[in-house]
């Protein structure tokens, strides 16, 4: 049967092909693993007119926690919000029972506030636009609480 498959290749895919290929894959990712304990998660700062001035937005499973984006809007940075709503993420995190904490952030973004952070890079990906560069980072905390 592997012959008679017709292989193809698209720019623009098939939405149709991407919904299969996502729910094949979901359904696969569901039986193998408890992934109805991935719980999301966000810490959000907000100015006293209630605006939105930034957020952490992750999710928790187990042990772990990822945080999968972090914005400060742009007059506001370097202020240590960022700082900041990392550790509320982390905290509400931990209250989970999490204690190893990781990322991806490309070095254009805020690897440096990571690092300061706590974060050590566990990898490393070149290639993708001249000098951008993806870091996977982690940072482990004993017991939970914040090391």
């Amino acid at each position: 049967m592997p012959d008679a498959i017709l292989y193809t290749r698209h720019d623009t895919p098939d939405a149709d092909a991407l919904r299969l290929v996502d729910e094949g894959l979901g359904r696969y990712n569901d039986a193998a693993a408890p992934l109805h304990e991935v719980r999301p998660l966000a810490a959000v700062a907000r100015l006293p007119s209630g605006q939105v001035a930034g957020g952490a937005v992750g999710r928790t499973w187990g042990r772990c926690c990822e945080l999968q984006q972090l914005w400060v809007e742009p007059a506001l940075r370097r202020q240590g919000i960022g700082a900041r709503l990392v550790r509320e993420f982390e905290a509400a995190a931990a209250a989970r029972g999490c204690d190893v904490f990781y990322l991806e952030s490309f070095s254009f973004q805020a690897p440096s506030l990571y690092r300061s952070l706590g974060y050590a890079v566990k990898l490393e990906l070149s290639g993708f636009a001249p000098g951008v560069t993806k870091y996977v980072m982690v940072r482990e905390a004993r017991g939970g609480r914040h090391g």
